[in-house]
């Protein structure tokens, strides 16, 4: 393991990746034979802090989703270990991976996919308490209820349906749905990308309220910079299924050492029209993840690139304390 998973900063680690990797199969031809692999999150290692928020920002199609859901299981891992509590979750099976998962839940991008259209909202959020055979069917709907409550809805609507309720409203039946099992770690996957700008500071102050009541760990998977630096503690960027940067949220805003974050960063809009950014326009299109570049991936499209960022890849290391980078200009 590298060295981030060890330097805590006085929080102990709930979690430890280490060399994670997803491919995914190419199938082609008659037979259908594997003709290519995707390589969606290639060999990355970094640790998520107890009680922290870790912001996971990136281009679409960089493998932020796939990182969460990997973690979870939910997608199974080509190689690599996530250790949660110092229990590796790739290795869990049947009734050791069920009870793991009480303790890992997730909430989605699309809260209205991930809903039953066919079932009321409240035994969708008890559906995981049913599944894992927590309390009686009495305590189970007193659990619903309080997990409403939680995220501002009223009790009645637990005998409603999802088309009955705005996408504000679906979201916090999500996140009440992630809460029941009172869970010790969330992946909130893009959980404000499709609201209104209003609503999502609403659903941003619910989650915070809920990290504090609860001692929540998140995983924030977003790309929008606005909305993590609000809710970050620590920021990862991810690049075509790389990590290329990790440091404390306010050393990341202040301080971005390499060329792609700080090329995210000068797209951030200022509300004060007297100031004027300078932009870093990128050349060229994201590369395919079929076909990665040699050596650091963004250096076709990097405005600093030297010759030995095309032939040799940039181990991720700490600069300086705490602040992780990927690049060979910073030293």
């Amino acid at each position: 393991m590298t060295d981030q998973a060890v330097h805590t900063n006085g929080k102990k680690n709930l979690l430890e990746i280490k060399q994670l990797v997803k491919y995914f199969p190419v199938r082609g031809g008659l037979l259908q034979k594997i003709v290519a692999w995707v390589q969606a999150v290639d060999n990355i290692s970094f640790n998520i802090r107890e009680g922290e928020t870790l912001g996971l920002v990136g281009e679409s199609g960089c493998g932020k989703t796939t990182v969460g859901r990997t973690l979870l299981r939910l997608i199974e891992p080509t190689s690599g270990s996530v250790l949660f509590n110092n229990v590796d979750v790739a290795q869990l099976k049947g009734k050791e991976l069920k009870a793991m998962r009480r303790n890992m839940q997730i909430i989605f991008q699309d809260p209205y996919a991930s809903l039953d259209p066919r079932m009321p909202i409240g035994e969708s959020i008890a559906e995981g308490l049913k599944i894992h055979h927590v309390g009686t069917p009495r305590e189970r709907f007193e659990t619903t209820i309080e997990m409403l409550r939680k995220v501002g809805m009223e009790d009645y609507h637990a005998r409603r349906y999802p088309h009955e309720f705005s996408g504000g409203q679906r979201q916090r039946i999500g996140i009440a749905r992630a809460l029941a099992l009172r869970p010790k770690f969330i992946v909130a996957d893009e959980p404000v990308s499709a609201l209104d700008v209003s609503i999502q500071s609403q659903v941003l102050n619910i989650l915070k309220q809920l990290q504090r009541e609860f001692g929540l760990t998140y995983l924030f998977i977003a790309h929008n910079l606005s909305v993590v630096e609000h809710i970050s503690d620590r920021v990862a960027v991810m690049y075509l299924g790389k990590m290329v940067e990790m440091t404390t949220r306010e050393e990341l805003f202040r301080n971005p050492l390499h060329p792609y974050t700080q090329a995210l960063m000068s797209a951030i809009p200022i509300p004060d029209p007297t100031l004027i950014r300078e932009r870093i326009i990128l050349q060229g299109d994201v590369p395919s993840p079929l076909n990665p570049p040699g050596g650091c991936r963004f250096h076709p499209r990097c405005p600093v690139a030297m010759d030995v960022c095309g032939i040799e890849e940039p181990p991720f290391r700490e600069v300086s304390d705490d602040h992780l980078v990927a690049c060979w200009r910073v030293e």
